[in-house]
């Protein structure tokens, strides 16, 4: 069975244009990496030369994974790779170079294997590493084309800061030496993020200049709200007292647990606290660099590296106006089913849609604190119940709820071995009952959670297990919330279809906007006019997009693929169609590439029709 290796879906976007160096090996007696060599990387001094082909999977994919010792620690397998949980990663030039050299020289060595002499299984996981791969290569000429610091979820400073509070374990007192190591490092890797800052703004890419303000306002956040170290209460940071919380639940003794608080307060003020204030006074030093035009159209070659982003994000070659078209026609179609919705509640026809929802929205109510955790354990019992004969397979370990007093509203992957389970943050800020129940399907069950647990658990190749592509993702989940719907999830609820609807309506919004900044060179007020015009209580998600240029139109185009492979399978299997079968062919490859998923549900439906 494959070993159970790196989330590569938090890191592995690693991308640039390749050098002639080896990569960088780590000692592991040290938390540096040894300087890497002149020598040319190539397959046989990878190791990867004439191999069988499910063993060069696993050789191949595990030198990139080694390579994210943070996704290997998330994913519960350092061990796997004779690796501790005490480093963080290398994010310098020169390690980023060579990690595309590995993947132009693994896309090299995969096309040497014939495809057409592979078995059926084998053929999907060509496909979907082939393409992964052809797109990690493809975006090497735009390696300093992105922003990484910002204020959203997704960035640099979100993931480090989740993976050490809530992602890095801490059951022995060796851990907990790991995570003060990890500590000791984070300037190491700042250093390292600020260069790469620094690069871009070399190569013309500065940040957008509305974001710059509330980037630093949230860095200044995370240690307390303090612009200086001065008056800084180290044991109030989220990384002391999440470590604090750590030691008491793993039993560490009192004296032994006091001591590494002392190790970790010292880490915390020598290496974070001036690492991440130095960071806030580089981003506010780009204050006069930065742009006032909201779109990547702004870099050098901005149209093709959006086109580039589209490709990735959505895993299909729909071009910006194609986006854009699908957009505006699904805007139209979720419209008119809301006008029936809002219809069948006596609403009156000559109101504004957005009365409308304002009035919906007041007669849901709302809900917070325990009672909104409470609620959402609830939905998810229930959908348990209800979703399990609609699934060949299912996640092998239970979803948790996690309170979010920020707002929530995300899923984080649980680890391999279920010793951290998969979390779906829920707000205990006061919410709209409108949207609850629709965020927590697709979060939870059968959302994200359903489909990144049944991958972590499947007997595939380990590369299909944990990386994943946006369109399948979140096509999914979104998908999942119209299961929800097909499932009569809301048949005593007309207040929750209306905020699934809404949702809906969002996502499509979502392809006319993101294309509208980056291809057609909207500004962010051009942006958020139009979202107010269609989904006004959106307006600020144009930050969002600004900042995670692409990443938004994964949802809709994901999930009208799924739709459509779904249709024709209907229709040409007719009454030997099986949904619970179906959804084994949409989830049991791992997340794949929209195009690859397209032939493999062909596949599937041409094999059954001729028996």
């Amino acid at each position: 069975m494959a070993s159970r290796a790196a989330s590569l879906l938090w890191v592995v976007g690693l991308v640039a244009s390749a050098c002639t160096t080896t990569p960088a090996v780590q000692d592991p007696t040290t938390t540096e990496a040894v300087p890497a060599t002149s020598t040319s990387i190539d397959a046989d001094s990878l190791g990867i030369r004439d191999l069988e082909f499910d063993q060069f999977l696993e050789k191949s994919y595990a030198l990139l994974a080694s390579r994210d010792p943070q996704g290997l620690s998330s994913a519960g397998v350092a061990a796997d790779y004779g690796l501790r949980n005490d480093r963080l990663n290398d994010m310098s030039d020169v390690f980023i170079r060579e990690t595309q050299l590995i993947e132009s020289t693994i896309l090299e060595e995969l096309r040497r294997f014939d495809r057409a002499s592979l078995e059926t299984d084998q053929r999907i996981s060509y496909d979907g590493y082939e393409w992964y791969l052809q797109h990690q290569v493809d975006g090497h000429r735009f390696m300093y084309h992105d922003w990484p610091v910002h204020h959203f979820v997704n960035s640099y400073n979100f993931n480090l800061l989740l993976f050490l509070t809530d992602q890095h374990a801490v059951e022995s007192v060796e851990d907990a030496h790991d995570y003060i190591s990890r500590l000791r490092q984070i300037d190491r890797q700042v250093g390292q993020v600020i260069d790469g800052l620094q690069r871009r703004v070399d190569a013309g890419v500065v940040p957008v200049r509305e974001l710059v303000d509330v980037t630093v306002q949230r860095l200044q956040r995370d240690v307390g709200g303090a612009a200086s170290a001065e008056g800084v209460d180290i044991s109030r940071l989220d990384l002391y007292t999440s470590f604090e919380k750590k030691l008491q639940e793993a039993g560490i003794p009192t004296e032994t647990a006091a001591s590494l608080l002392d190790e970790a307060r010292e880490a915390l003020e020598t290496s974070f606290l001036p690492a991440w204030l130095a960071l806030a006074d580089y981003m506010r030093s780009l204050e006069p660099l930065a742009s006032d035009q909201a779109g990547v159209i702004r870099h050098p070659e901005g149209d093709s590296y959006y086109e580039h982003l589209l490709r990735v994000q959505t895993s299909t070659d729909l071009s910006p106006q194609e986006v854009h078209d699908l957009g505006l026609a699904q805007i139209d179609r979720v419209q008119s089913e809301l006008r029936e919705a809002f219809n069948d509640l006596g609403y009156p026809t000559e109101e504004s849609l957005a009365t409308l929802t304002r009035r919906a929205a007041q007669e849901a109510g709302s809900t917070g604190g325990s009672a909104a955790i409470a609620l959402n354990e609830s939905l998810i019992g229930e959908a348990e119940i209800v979703f399990r004969p609609w699934f060949e397979l299912w996640p092998p370990y239970p979803v948790q709820v996690i309170p979010d007093p920020a707002g929530g509203g995300y899923y984080a992957p649980g680890s391999v071995d279920g010793s951290r389970l998969g979390a779906f943050y829920a707000g205990t800020n006061q919410q709209s009952l409108l949207s609850v129940p629709t965020i927590n399907y697709h979060e939870a069950v059968p959302g994200h959670h359903t489909q990144i647990g049944i991958a972590q658990s499947l007997d595939l190749p380990t590369f299909q297990n944990f990386v994943t592509h946006n369109g399948y993702v979140e096509g999914w989940a979104l998908y999942a919330e119209r299961l929800a719907y097909e499932a009569g999830m809301y048949e005593d609820d007309p207040y929750g279809n209306i905020g699934r609807l809404q949702l809906e309506l969002l996502r499509a919004v979502r392809l006319v906007v993101d294309t509208g900044i980056h291809h057609f060179g909207w500004s962010s007020l051009e942006a958020r006019a139009y979202m107010n015009t269609v989904t006004p209580a959106w307006s600020h998600e144009v930050e969002r997009y600004m900042a995670l240029p692409g990443q938004a139109t994964g949802y809709m185009v994901g999930m009208q693929e799924l739709l459509r492979l779904r249709r024709l399978a209907m229709d040409r299997l007719g009454e030997d169609f099986d949904l619970a079968e179906f959804h084994t062919v949409v989830l049991g490859s791992g997340s794949q590439p929209l195009s690859v998923l397209e032939r493999t549900v062909g596949d599937y439906v041409d094999e059954l029709s001729d028996r």
